[in-house]
């Protein structure tokens, strides 16, 4: 297999998907850093930062992956292969809908304390 440049457009496509990861990263850091600095404790204590956590390490799961999808999808494009396979949406919204039952949970048992 040769490496060659592939068409313009379609390495542009393959920069503002790695944009969509890297704003989706960055939202999830912001949330983070809201969880922990605006939101009352709720649940039991350390609850915000368990959250805010959550949602940071994601974020940084999100980036670092994002990262490796750009490389991986450049580099097939250069070898003129099929793109590889991704499961980061399967794994972001799971994680995501685990972290939702979560807080739910949280703020369901705040007002037992």
């Amino acid at each position: 297999m040769t490496d060659e440049e592939p068409d313009y457009r379609f390495t542009l496509a393959n920069e503002r998907t790695f944009l969509a990861w890297l704003r989706t990263a960055l939202a999830l850091l912001a949330g983070a850093v809201a969880v922990v600095h605006l939101v009352p404790e709720f649940g039991f204590d350390g609850a915000r930062r368990l959250v805010g956590a959550l949602l940071a390490a994601l974020g940084v799961a999100v980036a670092t992956a994002g990262v490796l999808r750009w490389h991986a999808v450049q580099s097939a494009m250069r070898r003129q292969v099929d793109l590889p396979r991704t499961r980061m949406p399967l794994l972001l919204g799971t994680a995501l809908a685990a972290l939702s039952v979560l807080v739910l949970v949280l703020l369901t048992t705040a007002g037992s304390r």
